[in-house]
């Protein structure tokens, strides 16, 4: 991931988690009683409609804005978008960039994924206990086959797959070489993690493309595709707003407004939680 692609993705991030944070003191019903702008707002599909909420309403000191804003385009921002309770509060473009232009999600994609595999699961195509090589047949991989077979979809997921990272984005059979068994070693390793898309493409019958489309960017108003930059890998592009999107369909837990996309509260705080012990970070 580059400098600057790290800054728009951990910015937007960190916005919309601190913005979009409700008050632990308080339950969400007292909030919205005493405030009905407390309520999380879901901007529509098909416009380009969203609700505005100014940093003046809600209090904020407006005078370190010129001084927020230097600190981001001294580091490469993009874009700078901060939800407060789904309505924008900041929305901030920087150099060329526009509301429309599209950027590359780089590694923040594979939370689309991850996604997109919980939906699979709980419309029941595939279980993340499943042996990859059930969707990705025998010989994915260049491992014997009990190591091979060895390997879920979960440890694709979670980056346990065993397989040797030193040939990182490649996903073809040669380069995918074992090194320890699945489970009993973490790296971070993208080759195993792109597959994971030929695991739900296989398992639904379609392309990876069609149905997270279907499933979950059309579900939320999301624009943007998928694109390999180096033929192996698949990355995401859009607008950042169709980031801030999936940002508030996760702060949601799944649902978007009385759209559940995705209901599994194991699976759901999983994905923001550590997924194994090799590596808690």
């Amino acid at each position: 991931m580059t400098r600057k692609s790290f800054y728009f993705v951990l910015l937007l991030t960190i916005s919309l988690m601190v913005a979009c944070s409700s008050n632990n003191d308080e339950s969400n019903e007292d909030l919205m009683a005493d405030d009905p702008l407390a309520e999380i707002y879901f901007p529509p599909l098909s416009s380009s409609t969203w609700e505005i909420i100014t940093p003046e309403e809600l209090g904020w000191n407006t005078n370190v804005t010129p001084e927020l804003n230097s600190l981001l385009e001294e580091n490469g921002t993009k874009a700078f978008i901060i939800l407060k309770n789904g309505r924008i509060a900041m929305e901030t473009y920087f150099g060329s960039f526009t509301r429309d232009s599209i950027w590359y999600w780089a590694s923040a994609g594979k939370t689309l994924t991850a996604f997109t595999i919980g939906i699979a699961q709980e419309n029941n195509l595939l279980s993340i206990d499943d042996p990859s090589s059930q969707y990705l047949g025998e010989g994915w991989t260049s491992a014997e086959i009990t190591q091979e077979n060895a390997i879920t979809v979960r440890n694709q997921l979670t980056m346990t797959s065993g397989l040797n990272d030193l040939f990182f984005d490649c996903v073809s059979p040669e380069c995918l070489r074992y090194t320890a068994d699945a489970g009993s070693r973490w790296a971070y390793h993208n080759g195993p993690y792109t597959l994971l898309q030929s695991v739900v493409g296989a398992a639904a019958g379609t392309t990876f493309t069609s149905y997270f489309n279907s499933e979950l960017r059309d579900r939320i108003g999301m624009n943007g595709f998928w694109l390999s930059t180096n033929g192996s890998n698949n990355v995401y592009f859009s607008n950042a707003r169709s980031m801030a999107r999936f940002g508030l369909l996760n702060l949601n837990l799944g649902t978007w407004g009385n759209a559940v996309l995705l209901s599994d509260m194991d699976y759901v705080p999983s994905m923001s939680n550590t997924s194994q012990e090799l590596n808690r970070s």
